[in-house]
């Protein structure tokens, strides 16, 4: 069991599948759009899902075209849906009976307007995911404004976290929901070098 709730994104093989699901994350992401790098195909996806149990799996995507994106989630048997773009949001939550997360690339906003994005459609998600696209730092200013924002939004953390210290130190206020990574390539299929993540997991799973 892990100490807080973790989302690992990017799923692309059955590696990191297994790995992260034996660990105890809640959530595995996969990418369901056909121009992302981390594209997984449905029959891909349907084969990893064979091989594991006990987790959340979490469609990915940054599709604003609402039919298109509904005639590919027919293609996947997920548990919760992730989008980008918040107009989106209203009609999702009443049509597919999901949880839904809302990724939010913090390099776009202000802080007062990332206050107001939240405030907005916190009626709507279950998880409001901060990442950054330009790697930001987890600065003090960053986690003092997270911890923040934490008391009243449900917040996965996606940035800054680059080893286990910086995963304690956010985790440690006991004001966000959780954290997010990513996934990375296999070296080879069936092998895997886990590095980072191994060590962030590690750090923060609880004594039996």
């Amino acid at each position: 069991m892990l100490s807080t709730l973790v989302k690992i994104s990017n799923v692309t093989n059955l590696s990191d599948a297994r790995y992260c699901a034996g660990m105890g994350v809640d959530m595995l992401g996969f990418s369901v759009d056909e121009d992302s790098a981390s594209y997984i195909t449905p029959k891909k996806f349907q084969e990893l899902r064979g091989w594991i149990a006990g987790v959340k799996l979490v469609a990915e995507t940054a599709e604003t075209d609402l039919p298109k994106l509904l005639s590919t989630l027919a293609s996947y048997e997920v548990d919760a849906l992730q989008v980008e773009d918040p107009a989106l949001l209203a009609f999702l939550k009443s049509e597919l009976d999901k949880p839904l997360l809302l990724r939010i690339n913090v390099d776009m906003y202000e802080a007062d307007e990332l206050d107001a994005l939240m405030g907005r459609y916190a009626l709507d998600v279950n998880f409001f995911l901060l990442e950054s696209e330009k790697n930001q730092p987890l600065s003090s200013e960053w986690m003092e404004y997270i911890n923040t924002l934490g008391k009243d939004f449900p917040i996965l953390l996606g940035f800054g976290l680059d080893d286990e210290n910086e995963v304690l130190r956010a985790t440690d206020s006991g004001h966000i929901q959780g954290i997010a990574l990513r996934g990375s390539e296999e070296i080879r299929p069936g092998y895997k070098d886990f590095g980072t993540l191994m060590d962030i997991l590690e750090a923060i799973e609880l004594d039996n």
